[in-house]
This record gives C-alpha cells, structure tokens and sequence, in this order.
C-alpha cells in the first residue's frame, strides 16, 4: 500500500522500469512509507516509517484485478513483515496456493515476528500451507526460543520446522536458513543438506544492505525456472554475493548468471 506522493509514484515507476507489475493499493489520506538504512562497518540497520505500507486492506487483494493475478500465480511469496499489517490477506493468498496447486512461500523476516504471541500464532496458522519458509540463523534461534525448543543449533530448528505436517496434498515442507558466510541450511522431511555460499574477500564487500532478500529473490528465480533445491540455493547464494558488492539495494546492469 503507497500513498498519493511523490515516495509512491517513485515506487510506480521504479517497478515499470523493471518490467514488475505492481499492484499497489492506493491510500490517499497517508503518505508513502519510508525506511532510512544507517550502515555501521559494512552491517546495517533499518529505521521505518511505515505510514501507508501499515494500511493494507483484504479488500484490495479480493477485487477482481489482483484476484485474477493471485489465482494465475505459481508462486506466492509473502514477507512476515506482512503478518504486523493483514494477516487476512496472507490467510486468501496461502489458501488459494492450496486450492490450485500452487506454491506458497514465507519468510520469517524479523526475530520480533516469532516472539510477539499472536504473530507467532498467525505464522503457525500458516505452516500447513507453506511449501518454502525461509529465514536467517537469528530468526530460527528466536523461533526456537520462543515456542521452548531448548536448542540454538540451525539444523535442529530447521528439521522441526520441516516436520511440521502441511495441509493435505501438499508435498513436504522445504526450510531454508541462511547463515550469512555460512553455508545454508536446508531442511526437507527431517533431512538437512547444507549449501555453500560465494566466498568474498573482505575488501569486496560494501554493505549487507538487502542480502537476505537478495537470496530469496535469486531462489525463487531459479525455482520459477524449474531448478531443484540445490539451483535454488546457488542462485540464491550468486544473488546475495552480487548485492553485497555494491552499495544499498543496487545491482550491475546484468545478473552475470544463466540457468
């Protein structure tokens, strides 16, 4: 959801320049939302004003145009972060993937997300439906603390999570947890295999500004593209590599990686 501002119409444009059919919902009476990124030796932090990112309704996604888009869709990707704003939507998008056999995906987003009760309660209420949870080693330690695991260790977490039963007909669960130089953990019905991650020197990196969805980007682009797990997560991995290398939320004007 944007605001009618100038913030939204960057926005607008940004994603028509792209070739990304945006389909925002409109809120006339709050401006656009905007977040300041403070980089700190190379890490960085997120400021927020969420304004009209925080107003979005279930209506907007019910109205035939953005229906029609949801029902053709393969993949279905929602942030957590969504689950603070209309959990509602999450609950018609997550089950319309069940209903036609698409596949839905989540990401865990922030530690506060897990550790908050009823957000918690509206992540676990989705699980059934999610084919792909995705999540850094913060966000499952903090998961795991949160519902009394008793374990830090990443793979445990992620092989709970894996078993936790999916509505019917669906296949299992894949979690996939990125452990920043680390490699990623992927657990599928109880079994873990770990991926490596591109190795960089220290002189390359200039800030870890959008790595996490920069690999989740590249993952899902791979699995659009009909890769298995281990694609998936080398794609990934080549995207966060890329992202980290240039400053804020830019890329080179080529990918450098073909399927």
């Amino acid at each position: 959801c944007i605001g009618d501002d100038d913030f939204g119409k960057t926005l607008q444009a940004a994603c028509k320049e792209d070739g990304v059919q945006a389909m925002y919902m409109v809120d006339k009476s709050t401006p656009t939302g905007k977040c300041a990124v403070t980089i700190l030796d190379k890490e960085r932090s997120l400021t927020t004003e969420l304004s009209a990112a925080n107003n979005y309704k279930a209506s907007h996604l019910q109205e035939p145009a953005q229906m029609a888009v949801l029902e053709g869709a393969k993949i279905v990707y929602s942030a957590g972060f969504f689950i603070t704003v209309s959990p509602e939507s999450m609950d018609i998008a997550s089950a319309k993937t069940v209903e036609k056999g698409a596949v839905y995906c989540l990401n865990l987003s922030a530690p506060f997300i897990v550790q908050v009760p009823p957000f918690r309660a509206q992540l676990e209420k989705l699980l059934p439906s999610v084919d792909y949870l995705f999540g850094n080693e913060d966000e499952a330690r903090a998961y795991a603390e949160a519902v009394g695991w008793e374990s830090s260790d990443v793979e445990f977490i992620a092989t709970r999570l894996s078993l936790v039963p999916m509505a019917s007909g669906k296949p299992p669960r894949k979690v996939v947890i990125t452990q920043g130089c680390d490699p990623t953990v992927v657990a599928i019905k109880g079994q873990v295999t770990t991926y490596p991650v591109v190795a960089l020197p220290k002189e390359k990196l200039v800030d870890t500004n959008g790595a996490g969805d920069a690999f989740v980007g590249g993952f899902l682009a791979a699995l659009a593209k009909g890769q298995d797990v281990a694609g998936c997560c080398k794609a990934g991995a080549h995207a966060a590599s890329i992202i980290i290398q240039h400053s804020g939320c830019t890329y080179p004007p080529s990918p450098g990686y073909t399927f």
